[in-house]
């Protein structure tokens, strides 16, 4: 929750740029789609009772939340993030996270109906590790809560290929396709995670 809460404000705080920066335009977009990676196929001990757990592949479906402002007709800069709920990792659950700030290439005015979009940037990719416990007593009958253990963070550069399809004013739809490179990325099978997304966006500022 708490990082939803500063990418709005962030966003806020593009949009209020195109004035404040005399940019072209800027954009607020959010969008579902998945990143995927194989198993590093290492078996874990993770609790050090002799119970051992094949670590998963990563998929399932993402959010992506992000935002950009062109300073010139052709070029910009933006932030993205892309999301999933919690999924089970070698007895425990994981919630990774990926965050990126970008340069943003546009060949095209946006004032066309179809704009190509290319991104390349750095950022950091983010694993947190909870262990879910239940118990019981007299009182309040049983239950279960996951808790915090531990959080594995990494380095990472960003490249995305995408293309904005106006269909009124400023709203636009975007399909993309994105590839994180990971520092050290041991939890998964390859270094390289490759992310296919589709989003629906506005851009403040288009026709002006």
């Amino acid at each position: 929750m708490k990082y939803r809460i500063c990418i709005a404000l962030l966003l806020v705080l593009m949009k209020g740029s195109v004035q404040l920066a005399q940019a072209q335009s800027a954009s607020v977009y959010f969008g579902l789609g998945t990143a995927v990676d194989s198993s590093n196929g290492q078996p874990v001990d993770t609790f050090g009772n002799g119970t051992v757990f094949n670590t998963p592949k990563m998929a399932g479906l993402f959010e992506t939340l992000g935002g950009d402002v062109m300073f010139r007709p052709h070029l910009g800069v933006g932030f993205e993030t892309a999301f999933r709920s919690q999924s089970n990792y070698a007895g425990l659950n994981y919630r990774p996270l990926f965050y990126d700030f970008n340069a943003i290439y546009e060949p095209v005015s946006n004032a066309g109906m179809i704009v190509p979009e290319f991104q390349a940037g750095l950022g950091g990719a983010n694993l947190r590790f909870y262990e879910n416990q239940s118990y019981c007593d007299s009182f309040g009958g049983c239950s279960s809560s996951d808790y915090y253990v531990e959080s594995s963070n990494h380095f990472q550069l960003h490249f995305s290929a995408g293309a904005r399809f106006y269909v009124k004013g400023g709203i636009f739809i975007r399909p993309q396709v994105d590839a994180h490179w990971v520092n050290n990325f041991f939890q998964f099978g390859s270094n390289w995670v490759p992310e296919y997304s589709a989003a629906i966006g506005y851009t403040f500022g288009r026709n002006r």
